[in-house]
Parts: structure tokens; sequence; C-alpha cells
């Protein structure tokens, strides 16, 4: 195991979701050619101990990035 400092950590997080995002990012749907532009090797799971405005946020980013595969923990 390898200590590295925060800023590495965050910018080795980043790479992994970029990439991660880059090899599932599907911008038509094979069989009606509909636009959809998702990704489908990126699941989001809120806390829940989150609370309204921070899973808004997380739900928010994630759909921005083309994630549909949501969940809140509280739900589960």
């Amino acid at each position: 195991r390898e200590e590295i400092s925060y800023d590495a950590a965050v910018d080795r997080i980043a790479e992994l979701v970029s990439k991660t995002r880059d090899e599932t990012f599907v911008e038509r749907d094979p069989k009606s050619g509909k636009l959809i532009n998702q990704t489908t090797g990126i699941f989001a799971l809120g806390g829940s101990t989150n609370d309204n405005e921070e899973n808004y946020l997380i739900a928010k980013v994630m759909r921005m990035m083309g994630v549909v595969r949501i969940e809140n923990q509280a739900r589960i």
C-alpha cells in the first residue's frame, strides 16, 4: 500500500472516472438511432446520511456526465 497526497488521489479518481465514461459512453441507441448520451459503466449511490441538497447535487452531476443508474441508499 502506498500513501499519496489528497491532490494525487483526486487526480486519480478523475482519471478513472473519465476513462470509464469514455469507454462506456453511448451516444445513440443502436436500434433506433435515437440520441441518448449515456454511460452504462458508472453507478452513483447517494448516502443515507446525506441531506436532500447533497443528494440533489450528486444526482445533477451524475446526470451531466450521462450516468443513468442513480440511487439513494435511503431508498434501498
